[in-house]
């Protein structure tokens, strides 16, 4: 969904900028810090454009999920949404009461109890105390503190800081959500429960803003996603487009620098394209799938008895695993001309992150090297397993009782 011509957008973005003055260090004379309010009135070289050229709608009833590595500007953007920001330049106009959870703690009072910050925040939203009083058994019920409520925040851990601060958002029914990152701090159930109100919320034809790191999670529950890089809109609609866009950049940005490509020439490695088991292209795994890669070559004479071999490391080009066909006892006898072999790895055992592959064609005796591209390939895994280290290796936990013991 997104807002259309025939739909007042709730959320329109024109043109915007906001820029930060960053400060210098070390101590000044009053004279010194004058001078630098005369040279730097305009725009000077201490200044740090967080966000720039920012155009985007959001119509009523639309969820927008934000991607983008840590300081592309996606905090920034919700705070000058949430209003406790103004742009430096450009408009943004906004219909209908906005309640937002921007960041841990945001809005409470350290030294006043969970309740008396609950009506706080229903006060700052200009709810009124008996409408806030409607909505307060909801709001602890569904944030489960009331052992807590009546206690000093800020003896609060971080997840009980997320649990009522989410409560409150939700519960005091705006017109506009903006939640930020801060959902990853709770625990798995809570986060299980946001996940359902959001899609209650959803359902009620209510508008959102969501930024996270998950990338499998605002993909489901966005109906548009909008991609910030270094300040800017790298790209905005489809969830699985734009989320693969982002993907690709990261990966581009971690391969940066390990690259390596060398060889005589006399054969050449065209292109490898990473597929499924179903045979789609995609450089998407999930931890424990089979991927096949389909590696195109061309032999500009014949070479007898070739050996085409991969390596596989992780993001920072440390070797995982590597083999070649004399290894895995698989003999081609010549190639020429155009062709295509394929290798095939069964229950992929890493761990969630992004990889690097290596593939080389060198002849039978390792002394000619004709082609080899080191780390210039990617894919991303997914994992909903948990453990340390890279590789996954099947385990099991048993406990015997030692003779004489109590069974």
């Amino acid at each position: 969904m997104s807002a259309s011509s025939d739909q007042q957008p709730v959320i329109a973005v024109d043109q915007m900028g906001k820029r930060f003055r960053l400060q210098r260090s070390g101590t000044r004379t009053i004279k010194a810090a004058m001078l630098d309010v005369v040279r730097f009135r305009g725009a000077g070289k201490n200044d740090f454009w967080a966000l720039q050229d920012i155009n985007f709608q959001v119509g009523r009833g639309e969820t927008l999920g934000i991607v983008g590595a840590n300081g592309a500007g996606k905090s920034t953007l919700l705070s000058l949404l949430a209003g406790t920001k103004v742009p430096t330049v450009g408009s943004i106009r906004t219909t209908g009461a906005i309640s937002s959870l921007l960041e841990l703690g945001a809005g409470f009072h350290p030294d006043l109890t969970g309740r008396e910050n609950v009506f706080l925040a229903g006060a700052i939203m200009g709810l009124s105390r008996r409408q806030m009083r409607e909505r307060f058994d909801a709001i602890v019920d569904f944030a489960g503190m009331h052992e807590f409520i009546d206690q000093p925040v800020k003896h609060y851990s971080s997840g009980m800081y997320v649990r009522l601060g989410f409560s409150v958002a939700v519960e005091v029914d705006p017109d506009i959500l903006l939640i930020d990152e801060v959902l990853a701090v709770g625990d798995e159930n809570f986060q299980k429960k946001c996940l359902q109100k959001i899609d209650a919320f959803r359902r009620a034809g209510k508008t959102m803003l969501v930024i996270s790191h998950d990338l499998s999670t605002i993909q489901s529950i966005s109906d548009r996603i909008l991609f910030l890089d270094q300040g800017r809109v790298e790209g905005i609609g489809d969830p699985r487009d734009v989320i693969g866009r982002y993907r690709a950049l990261a990966r581009s940005r971690q391969t940066s620098g390990y690259e390596r490509e060398w060889g005589t020439g006399e054969a050449r490695i065209e292109g490898v394209v990473f597929e499924d088991e179903t045979g789609r292209e995609t450089d998407i795994f999930e931890s424990g799938a089979k991927v096949r890669c389909r590696i195109r070559y061309q032999a500009e004479q014949r070479i007898e008895q070739p050996v085409f071999g991969f390596s596989m490391a992780d993001a920072n080009a440390r070797l995982i695993f590597g083999s070649n066909m004399q290894i895995e006892g698989f003999s081609l006898p010549a190639i020429e001309g155009a062709g295509e072999v394929v290798l095939e790895l069964q229950d992929l055992p890493v761990a969630a992150g992004h990889y690097l592959f290596s593939f080389s064609l060198h002849s039978a005796d390792h002394r000619t090297n004709y082609h080899r591209l080191d780390h210039c390939f990617a894919i991303t895994v997914t994992s909903a397993s948990q453990f340390e280290g890279v590789c996954r290796v099947p385990c099991a936990w048993s406990a015997s009782t030692p003779s004489g013991g109590v069974g």
